[in-house]
């Protein structure tokens, strides 16, 4: 078994619930000790612009920010789609602290090595 765990999010405020549950999940994979990192593609881009996760909570009341906060304090990395970020007019000025621009080859190779959850 593997001690690393990639979460990748692929909604944003289009679904709230599945966009906060994967950054509770990034947060808790590290708080287990595992080795944890965020790619986040499609919509959950969003949730890499400075300023929109604080409009992102979960039907159970967490907020997204909650746990992005967790992830930034830790330097657990968050890695944004480049295409995806730019189709979206989000460039990587727009990121929030802890946040850069990543190919979907970071991705695999990530997913190679990592325990996969896709959101």
């Amino acid at each position: 078994m593997t001690d690393k765990v990639l979460i990748v999010i692929s909604c944003g405020t289009d679904n709230p619930n599945r966009a906060t549950r994967g950054l509770f999940f990034a947060a808790t994979a590290h708080k287990q000790g595992k080795q944890a990192a965020v790619f986040l593609l499609d919509e959950g881009v969003f949730l890499a612009r400075k300023g929109m996760a604080t409009h992102v909570q979960a039907a159970t009341g967490d907020k997204a920010d909650d746990h992005l906060a967790y992830i930034q304090e830790f330097d657990i990395p968050i890695l944004v789609c480049t295409p995806c970020a730019m189709a979206r007019q989000i460039e990587a000025d727009d990121l929030i602290e802890g946040a850069r621009m990543a190919t979907g080859a970071e991705m695999i190779s990530l997913s190679c090595e990592s325990a996969v959850i896709s959101l």
